[in-house]
């Protein structure tokens, strides 16, 4: 049987849900975000819990293999505590809430400050199910390891008796390969860009800065892709992660076939300068955008990115002048088409992006007529086709 892996990224709005479905049926889900209005059928924002649930259950399952919080900011994890099981309170499990066989979360995640008022919210319930798992010593990866978190784990595994070095083998630091997934067996690798410790000093978090960043290797009957997961990075991270990978000598974990715009396509990924028509991106991000390959394609998880006068003005993302950078800079290396969650296939009824990784390369399945049953794909030129 031939390979296919698949990627999924659903219309939430301004905020981000993305799923990896690998040939051998391992789900990755990254994000999770819940809004309610979704749950009206007039809403072009998606009933993501419903929609995954009926996707496990077609699948026959009631789990994920991973779920990965790449920060824990409310786009990215609103509703997942009325959705998943956790383990460390029974009020959180059973009820057919889904079960999370490994958890992944940045440092940022088990370390972050929690006042007292702060406690229900749903960063604070994660937190203690980070910590939970992280002192059970299983079921959790946790990525980099600053002073704090070193700290934290020194304090409370002497209270049980152990070293404080008995969880390093749950830790994952930057420039490296997450184990648990190889391209032999699972026709995927996980190399992990961010967070590095300088993104969270003496435990004071900027979410954006400490959150995770992969560059995801996809392995299809001996060819190779890569899919750049880069969440809301701010220009300077993405400019340290060039930096640090090009010294390091693994200037192939930048290339991209697929590459999700970073934080709704706002210009401070690029720069911190807005712009008129289009965002100058910083040196180093330009050499991160250029480094697309061929009939690669772009993600935006945001809003429909309007092309008018008044949009120019607009102060929170999605910024047109973002926009037009990346499509200028996609046209440069010969890339496909920049896709927008919630204008695709159109802004009344968006439906999730689906893109096949195969032998012939990446590829954006697309619905041939709205609400029709039947998909089209739209082949790779390097497998003989163009779209």
């Amino acid at each position: 049987m031939s390979t296919k892996h698949q990627i999924l990224f659903y219309p939430v709005g301004n905020g981000d849900t993305s799923q990896i479905i690998l040939s051998n049926k391992r789900r990755i889900l990254m994000d999770y975000r819940h809004q309610l209005k979704g749950e009206d059928p007039t809403s072009p924002v998606i009933d993501l819990k419903a929609r995954l649930k009926k996707e496990l259950k077609d699948a026959g399952r009631d789990n994920f293999d991973v779920v990965v919080f790449t920060h824990a900011d409310s786009d990215h994890i609103s509703g997942s505590t009325d959705f998943f099981e956790l383990n460390h309170a029974l009020k959180y499990q059973g009820n057919g809430r889904i079960k999370i066989d490994e958890l992944w979360v940045p440092a940022a995640m088990v370390i972050e400050h929690v006042c007292r008022d702060q406690q229900s919210d749903e960063f604070a319930i994660l937190r203690r199910e980070a910590q939970h798992r992280l002192l059970e010593g299983k079921g959790i990866r946790v990525f980099s390891k600053p002073p704090a978190l070193a700290e934290l784990l020194e304090r409370k595994l002497k209270e049980r008796g152990e070293a404080a070095t008995a969880r390093d083998h749950l830790i994952v630091d930057a420039g490296t390969i997450v184990s648990g997934f190889t391209l032999e067996k699972d026709g995927v690798e996980f190399f992990c860009h961010s967070p590095f410790i300088k993104h969270c000093p003496d435990g004071d978090v900027v979410r954006n800065d400490a959150s995770l960043i992969f560059n995801i290797r996809f392995e299809a009957e001996g060819n190779r892709y890569d899919y750049l997961a880069v969440g809301d990075a701010e220009w300077s991270v993405l400019e340290d992660i060039v930096s640090t990978t090009r010294y390091h000598g693994n200037d192939d974990r930048l290339a991209w076939d697929l590459f999700n715009v970073p934080h709704h396509c706002s210009y401070l990924a690029l720069s911190d300068t807005k712009g008129d028509n289009e965002t100058e991106p910083k040196p180093l991000v330009k050499d991160l955008l250029l480094m697309g390959k061929r009939q690669a394609y772009e993600v935006v998880s945001s809003r429909p990115i309007e092309k008018d006068k008044d949009a120019y003005l607009q102060i929170q993302p999605p910024h047109v002048q973002a926009y037009n950078t990346y499509q200028r800079y996609l046209d440069k290396v010969g890339g496909r088409r920049i896709l927008v969650t919630m204008e695709t296939p159109n802004k009344k009824h968006p439906e999730p992006l689906v893109f096949d990784v195969t032998y012939g390369g990446v590829s954006w399945i697309r619905s041939a007529v709205v609400g029709a049953t039947a998909l089209a794909a739209a082949a790779p030129v390097r497998a003989g086709k163009s779209v």
